[in-house]
Order: structure tokens, then sequence, then C-alpha cells
């Protein structure tokens, strides 16, 4: 009787001490996953911010109007999708409007952001991550440009 009790004392304070050490483990393992989730989301929204970019782009009758309507088409993508993203810019590459009709063109759209990762603190996770998408969309080749 008195070896049954000695075996079961052995084990006192093991649940603690795996406690002590899973439990760490699980807060980065859960903060990694919180901190790859916002990069992912921001990325998907960068390059739909790019691809809306792009296509509005294309619809313009002008240069100006294409680099305007580019503009806010991305900006209204990212601030619906991806609020995370601080410092985004905007790149619409215009050329293709000097180009005369009938010959083929295309407008790119480059949008960028830094998704600020600062909030999950996790050794190992960089305080920002960059994002950049980019989306070409063609022109109409008989439509008029200006």
């Amino acid at each position: 009787m008195r070896a049954l009790r000695r075996t079961g004392g052995r084990d006192r304070g093991s649940y603690t001490l795996e406690t002590v050490i899973i439990a760490p483990c699980l807060f980065l393992l859960a903060g990694m996953i919180v901190a790859w989730g916002m990069a992912g989301r921001a990325d998907g929204a960068v390059d739909r911010a790019a691809q809306a970019a792009a296509r509005a782009a294309s619809m313009a009758e002008t240069a100006e109007q294409a680099q305007q309507d580019g503009r806010r088409a991305a900006m209204a993508v990212l601030d619906s999708h991806a609020r995370e993203c601080t410092g985004a810019s905007v790149s619409v590459d215009t050329s293709g409007f000097s180009l005369p009709v009938g010959e083929p063109a295309a407008v790119t759209a480059t949008v960028s952001c830094t998704v600020p990762l600062s909030e999950v603190t996790v050794p190992g996770v960089p305080g920002s991550r960059s994002l950049s998408g980019e989306f070409v969309s063609a022109l109409d080749v008989y439509a008029t440009r200006q």
C-alpha cells in the first residue's frame, strides 16, 4: 500500500510544469496566426485594389481622367477591405493613351501599402510588412484616346 502512494506522488506538479512549457508556445502560435491573417487579408485587398484601379482607368477617355478614376477606385477598395493598410499609394501608368487609335495599348495600376504588425507582439514577426500589387488592363483599340 505504501508503494502505491509514492508512485502517485511522483506525478505531483507535472500538470503545472506542462502548462508552463506549453502555454507560451500556444500564445506564440496564436500571435503568428493573427499576423499571418492580417497580412493575408491586406495582400488580397491590395491585389483587388490594383485590379479595380486598372479597370477603372482603362474605361476613361483621357489620361488625366484615368489617373483620377484609377486612384479613386483603388482607395475605395482599400478603405472597405484593408483598413489595416497604412501609407497606401496608387500609381497608374497611362502612357498607353499616347498611342494612336488602332494600336493595342494598356493601362497598368500599381498599389502598395504597409501593414503594421506591431500590434501583434510576437518574437520573430517584423514590425510591419510592405505589400504591393500590380494589374494591367487593355485599352479599347478603337476608342478615342486623349
